[in-house]
């Protein structure tokens, strides 16, 4: 692997415990695993609308409990939606400290309003920021990944790429971005250093 020049984080299962899918199989009352209910909410109309920016936190809730079928209120889920972000996997931080001395670290995160303000107290540890809700792409449309590289200025091949979702990740090959899935920080540990980013 060409030595890379910007390194793009995901955030929710990278970098930060993300309790989206255990919140939403609590909801739906169901053992499904995580790889489809990830690829169930990239393809969800309700979770498009509201992480590209389109729509309110009312309105996504109506949409989203229509859609998904859940015998919620629109109060009830919108309390429990924005319990789903979590705090940052220990020494996350840290280890961004130490890739910027050598790197340009970046996140691309398909997000919205809500979870972006919990977010908050973490968004200074990177140089630059991606967030679906305010770009007005997202993952795993090839949009999203160009975005980032027409803004950085760089080529492809300059970037490396992380996600826990491997539907994103085969999206960022796809753009030409070296990428790869892991899950958690101990995980994208082990794989900076297999590719010699540590």
């Amino acid at each position: 692997m060409t030595r890379p020049s910007v390194l793009l984080f995901d955030l929710g299962g990278v970098l930060v415990r993300n309790g989206s899918f255990d919140g939403l199989r609590d909801l739906l009352g169901s053992q499904v695993d995580d790889d489809e209910l990830r690829d169930r909410w990239l393809r969800s109309p309700a979770v498009r609308s509201f992480e590209l920016g389109r729509i309110s936190p009312n309105a996504f809730a109506r949409l989203f409990l229509e859609e998904w079928q859940i015998p919620l209120s629109v109060e009830a889920f919108l309390a429990e939606f924005v319990s789903w972000i979590k705090e940052p996997y220990p020494g996350a931080g840290d280890l961004l400290a130490g890739l910027r001395r050598d790197y340009h670290v970046s996140c691309l995160s398909n997000c919205n309003e809500l979870h972006w303000t919990a977010l908050v107290p973490m968004l200074g540890w990177f140089d630059s920021l991606f967030s679906s809700h305010l770009i007005g792409e997202i993952k795993p449309d090839q949009r999203a990944f160009q975005t980032v590289l027409d803004r950085l200025g760089v080529q492809p091949d300059q970037l490396v790429y992380v996600d826990d979702s491997r539907t994103n990740v085969e999206a960022a090959g796809r753009a030409g971005i070296p990428a790869f899935v892991v899950q958690g920080l101990d995980e994208l540990r082990a794989r900076l250093s297999e590719e010699g980013v540590l």
